[in-house]
């Protein structure tokens, strides 16, 4: 069962529906390509893309985005389906989580805060794990917590979509060597209570197939919002 959670926009919408747009033209609008029908995150730094509408209008004008800077991932409420000229990279159903818990005493976790200099190791880690897309210029998107161990980056967790009242947890992954010592648990914890500080409400995007994930999400205090859709386009055909 999902759970209605927080505010609702003016206009009876709730802001994380339309998650991508709204980072991009509140928190995040430094990074916004495109205009007023399609907007989109620099592709090093995110994929990410959001239309105002579903009209012939904005499709053209996110074709002409995907010919200039690549393929985008739309993350909606409905399943998108693009008209001719547009390929489907991927299509998958996530889960939008929202934390809804009282904030409990963080103890103290051994971390280190992630820098520019850190992209390489951060870029090998999420590749090997796979807990979603992460570019050269992630990093740029929020502040990313990891944990060493055996001098190499044994875990990470970090901030992603940021918009107004909400930010996004993302890039939660653990080397397989490392797994089972609460790391990822730590991590969030830790990002939960930052966020919480900032009189903000964390949420994060898991693929619906990851059960063990969706489980971890729900004693750290997160609930099921809803379902989205994502949708990868790109490789426009002539």
């Amino acid at each position: 069962m999902f759970v209605a959670a927080a505010s609702k926009d003016i206009n009876g919408v709730h802001p994380l529906d339309q998650v991508v747009w709204n980072a991009l033209v509140s928190k995040q609008g430094r990074f916004a390509l495109g205009d007023d029908q399609v907007l989109r995150f620099p592709a090093a730094i995110a994929r990410f893309g959001a239309m105002a509408d579903t009209s012939p209008a904005s499709f053209e004008a996110l074709r002409r985005l995907i010919e200039a800077h690549g393929p985008v991932a739309l993350v909606t409420p409905s399943e998108v389906l693009p008209p001719a000229g547009f390929s489907v990279i991927r299509h998958a159903t996530l889960l939008q989580m929202i934390w809804q818990r009282k904030l409990d005493p963080t103890s103290a976790w051994e971390h280190v805060r992630l820098a520019e200099c850190d992209v390489p190791e951060m870029v090998a880690l999420t590749t090997a794990t796979q807990p979603g897309p992460f570019g050269p210029r992630t990093i740029e998107l929020g502040d990313y917590l990891g944990v060493r161990r055996q001098g190499r980056l044994a875990a990470m967790a970090g901030e992603r979509m940021r918009l107004d009242g909400y930010t996004e947890i993302s890039a939660v992954c653990v080397d397989a060597a490392f797994r089972g010592q609460g790391l990822a648990a730590g991590l969030t914890k830790l990002l939960i209570t930052a966020i919480r500080a900032r009189a903000e409400t964390p949420f994060l995007h898991v693929f619906t197939s990851n059960r063990p994930a969706i489980a971890l999400y729900r004693t750290l205090g997160f609930v099921e919002r809803r379902e989205m859709h994502l949708t990868v386009l790109g490789g426009v055909r002539a």
